[in-house]
């Protein structure tokens, strides 16, 4: 157990952290550090934290880094809370064993949670049916599609009665200072906020990212309308008309306007939206290049990468190398397919 010492022994709350292999580091360590602060700030063992494994003895961070597990799936839990942490393409995710795990300890009455894709497992496991929760925003909407009575905020973090879901990110950090407020107060959560130089603690339903105008440099309402269509169809891309159709106005006002806002005609804009998600995936190597090509609206694996090369001036598979020196990072994660 991860706990100081030379704290005062009480009774802590005990967290599980399920990790699939590939999880975000930082959003392992923005949940986990602010209760060790609150351990050490109150001078009590307020809080004790286990890691959980599917089966190995150690799992792997999408950046190589490596964490020892504490328990296996299957294994006895008795805690008060169990989070599931997940990164790269949760959507790949399939452990039916993992899964019949899950919703055990959800009928025993232990809180449930997810991180990052984390949420994606959990509905995958049949246990946000009806519940209002969130995840990254970089897999809503597959999640979405997917499962449709998920009740999918685009919140910082969610609690609906036995659920949590959190965004991952520092976002991990704002639903432990929620927690901790939640057991001990505003004067502890106080605490440990300015222990990690917070400058305020961020509500749950603050939005995940920038608004389409404040990333695309616009106020231009039809423009607005226009790109927030192109980003929510980008493996199936829509027509020029139903573009049009969307902001307002015909076809040759919106490609002018497009021109004369944005430097670049529709097909253009459409095109670079496209290739920026599939360097995304890539990047975070959650999927193989004709796996992007497919999801960016790509139907030739060539085509694809004529086109990446063109914009980014190197490969599709020169954008997935692993950063040098960390050799752990090469590894495939476990229960994701490629």
């Amino acid at each position: 157990m991860h706990h100081d010492d030379t704290m005062v022994q009480g009774r802590a709350v005990h967290i599980g952290l399920l990790l699939i292999d590939g999880f975000a580091l930082m959003s392992y360590a923005s949940f986990v550090e602010p209760f060790r602060a609150a351990n050490v700030l109150s001078g009590a063992a307020l809080y004790r934290w286990s890691n959980v494994t599917i089966a190995e003895p150690e799992v792997a961070a999408s950046n190589g880094a490596r964490l020892l597990s504490d328990a296996r799936v299957g294994d006895v839990f008795k805690g008060d809370l169990l989070l599931v942490f997940a990164g790269g393409r949760p959507a790949l995710f399939y452990d039916e064993k993992c899964f019949a795990w899950l919703r055990r300890l959800a009928r025993q009455g232990i809180r449930i949670g997810g991180v990052s894709g984390g949420p994606f497992v959990l509905a995958a496991a049949g246990l946000l049916e009806n519940k209002r929760a969130t995840v990254h925003w970089e897999h809503a909407a597959e999640m979405e599609a997917r499962f449709p009575r998920v009740e999918l905020q685009s919140s910082l973090f969610t609690i609906d009665d036995d659920r949590l879901t959190c965004a991952g990110g520092i976002a991990a950090l704002d639903l432990a200072l929620a927690l901790i407020d939640a057991d001990h107060g505003a004067e502890l959560t106080r605490q440990v906020r300015e222990w990690f130089i917070g400058a305020g603690v961020r509500p749950a339903d603050n939005v995940q990212r920038a608004t389409v105008s404040e990333r695309y440099k616009t106020t231009n309402r039809r423009l607005v309308a226009m790109l927030t269509a192109m980003e929510t169809a980008v493996e199936s891309p829509v027509p020029r008309k139903a573009l049009a159709d969307a902001a307002g106005v015909s076809q040759r006002q919106l490609e002018r306007l497009c021109i004369r806002e944005m430097g670049r005609t529709m097909d253009e804009t459409y095109m670079g939206i496209r290739l920026d998600h599939a360097k995304n995936l890539l990047t975070s190597r959650s999927c193989s290049i004709t796996e992007a090509a497919f999801a960016c609206g790509f139907r030739s694996a060539s085509h694809f990468s004529r086109r990446f090369k063109r914009s980014f001036g190197m490969s599709p598979s020169r954008a997935g190398t692993p950063l040098v020196g960390s050799e752990a990072s090469k590894r495939k994660p476990a229960g994701l397919k490629s």
